[in-house]
Order: structure tokens, then sequence, then C-alpha cells
């Protein structure tokens, strides 16, 4: 029994979304699942928008430089925050891709530390920690 290990903690590694498509448009990307040009509309629709983020790539980088934001994965862990309350900084998260609050950051020491969120794409924290910050994600 002291072997048993939980495996629901594990976090996805995508986000999943909804468009909604004409059926013209979606027989078209049907038919070329079928002629093999893609293994499915995922796979579509995930290059698709690869490509056309490509194409505004240089947009992008100056946004993200302009309103001087992390790009990427962005963990945030007790230590971290523990250090920021010791020297009384505030942090003002902004990431482009996924910030994580580490399960081991408490409410009060979010409060303490952190001064605004804005996340363009996904953050993952605990219900209580995004309740305790509700105010300050932007």
């Amino acid at each position: 029994m002291a072997e048993i290990k939980q495996l629901r903690d594990k976090q996805p590694d995508n986000e999943k979304i909804t468009i909604n498509l004409g059926f013209v448009d979606l027989g078209r990307i049907d038919l070329l699942v079928q002629e093999g040009f893609y293994s499915n509309r995922s796979d579509f629709i995930r290059t698709a928008i690869r490509k056309q983020l490509d194409t505004h790539g240089e947009a992008v980088d100056r946004s993200i430089e302009r309103h001087t934001m992390e790009l990427g994965l962005r963990d945030f862990g007790r230590a971290e925050l523990e250090q920021l309350r010791a020297a009384g900084e505030i942090l003002h998260i902004k990431v482009v891709g996924l910030a994580r609050i580490g399960s081991d950051v408490t409410p009060d020491l979010a409060q303490a530390t952190i001064g605004s969120i804005t996340v363009l794409g996904s953050l993952q924290a605990s219900a209580d920690i995004k309740k305790a910050l509700a105010d300050r994600i932007l």
C-alpha cells in the first residue's frame, strides 16, 4: 500500500477550446484528413493556428516586450513568494502562456505578495488562491 501514487494531480499540457465552423469549411478539413494531409481535425486546426501565429510573430514579440510580459510556462512557488514578502516587494504577474501558482502557496501568502495577475493563456492555481486574488486577476 505504501507505493500507491495518485495520478489525478497531473495538469493538462494544453487547453481545450471550442470553435464553430460552417459545414463547407468542416467538410474541406475532413477531406484533407481523409486524403492524409493531416491526422485529424485537431491536427489541421493546430497547424493553421501555428501558421497564423508565425505570420504575426514579430507583432507578438513587440507586444510582449512592450508590456514586459514573460513568454511560456512560469511557476510561482512558496519559496519565491516568501522571499518577496521578506524583501517587502509586490509581484505583478504578466505571462503569455501558462502561469502556475504552486499548491504550497497559501491564500494569505498570495495576497501579501501578488499585486496583480495578467495571463494571456491559462492560469493554474487552487480555487482558494483564485478566490483570494479574484480582485487582482485582470
